[in-house]
Formats: structure tokens, sequence, C-alpha cells
């Protein structure tokens, strides 16, 4: 009875972690597309290598990694790779608590932190006569500036434009950061339950590992006995 339960939690966690790693793979792959695609995210002056691009693909990583961990461990019953899966676990959960509380307490100090960033950005991009991604930006999401078409000062480019012809009257009304911020307050029920889902999972895996771990020790002391 007990060396069935082990199996099937064996292949139980196998089967989570082979799906948590092909998420992975999705999530890298549509990462290094986006990266390609040289329109997403927008550059921070504090951070120039920050995207959403090589974030996707961070995570991406990161996941396969641990999903690896965890489909090896599983299979092939190894408990130092199991402990391993369930601390990384742990360690990402923990990270994403404190991320959550951080966000909560300074929402609106980190708010005005990224517009501020941003704003700056665009100076030196302007300054450095260097705007073709912002341009894009622009063009994809149908925004203009960060906060609006004052952010550019008056040299408004083409981009922020609804039709060829280039007047005040038919600049894209949104900043870019102000439209990104608009679609989380209005899918951020959508975002929260995303968030608690993927929690739940994380909460699953970690609960399999560590009954699977326990398991073995139990019947390595047995075989002991």
């Amino acid at each position: 009875m007990a060396l069935g339960c082990l199996k099937a939690l064996k292949y139980m966690l196998f089967a989570f972690n082979l799906v948590f790693w092909i998420c992975g793979c999705v999530i890298m792959g549509l990462g290094i597309y986006m990266l390609s695609m040289r329109t997403v995210g927008v550059l921070f002056s504090s951070v120039p290598s920050l995207s959403v691009a090589n974030i996707l693909i961070i995570v991406g990583c990161i996941t396969m990694v641990v999903a690896f961990l965890g489909c090896t461990g599983s299979i092939k019953e190894n408990k130092c790779l199991l402990l391993s899966f369930f601390i990384i676990l742990l360690l990402i959960l923990l990270v994403e608590v404190i991320a959550a509380i951080i966000l909560f307490f300074y929402e609106k100090q980190i708010d005005k932190y990224i517009e501020k960033d941003m704003k700056k950005a665009l100076d030196d991009l302007q300054t450095r006569n260097n705007t073709e991604l912002w341009d894009e930006i622009q063009e994809k999401l149908q925004c203009c500036g960060v906060v609006n078409s004052t952010d550019w000062g008056n040299k408004i480019p083409d981009s922020c434009c609804r039709e060829k012809s280039c007047n005040s009257k038919n600049y894209f009304s949104k900043g870019c950061y102000g439209l990104i911020r608009d679609w989380f307050e209005t899918n951020f029920l959508t975002v929260g339950v995303v968030i608690i889902c993927l929690s739940i999972i994380q909460v699953l895996g970690m609960s399999f590992a560590m009954t699977l771990y326990c398991h073995i020790c139990n019947n390595y002391k047995s075989y002991g006995d």
C-alpha cells in the first residue's frame, strides 16, 4: 500500500513538473520573441537592460531549472534534488510575498519613481537623438510619451499622431506608462487571481516534494531496520 502511494506521488510530482517545465519553455520563448521584435518594454535610465522581454527570459530559465530538478528528483527518487527543489520553490515564494508586500505599502512611491525614471530615459534618448524604440512602442500601443505628449517638449514625433497629418488635435491622449498602469488597474482582479493560482500551484509542488522526500526517508529507514 505504502509502495503504491509512493509511486503515485512520484508520478504526480513528475507530471506536475513536466507541465511546469513546458510553461518555462513557453515563457522563455515568448521573451526571446519579444526581444527580437524590439518593441517591448521601456528602457529605464537606472537599469538600461531591464525590459519585459529580459524578465520573461530570466523567469522562463529559472522555471525550467526548478522544474528539471523536480522532474529528476521525483523520477530518480533523489532526496538531494527533491530537497533542492523544495528550498528553491520556498525561496521563490518568499520573494513573491515580499514583493507583494512592498508593492502594497509603497505603491505610490514606486509609481512616481517609475514615471520619473522613464521620463529621464526619454530625455536621454532625445539628447542622443535615438528615439526609434520609443517610436515603435508608441505606434504599437497607440500612446504618446510617458504620461502624455508634453513629455516630448516641442519635438513631438509623428509616432504620436493618430493620422498622417500631425497636429496637436490628433495626438494620442494617453501616455505609454499611463496606458500600462490603466491596464493593470482595470485587470487588477484578474492579475491577482492569476498570482494566487500560481502561488497555490507552488505550494502544492512544495507539498508533493516534501511528502515524497519523507516517504523516501522512511523507506530507507525501513530497509535499514
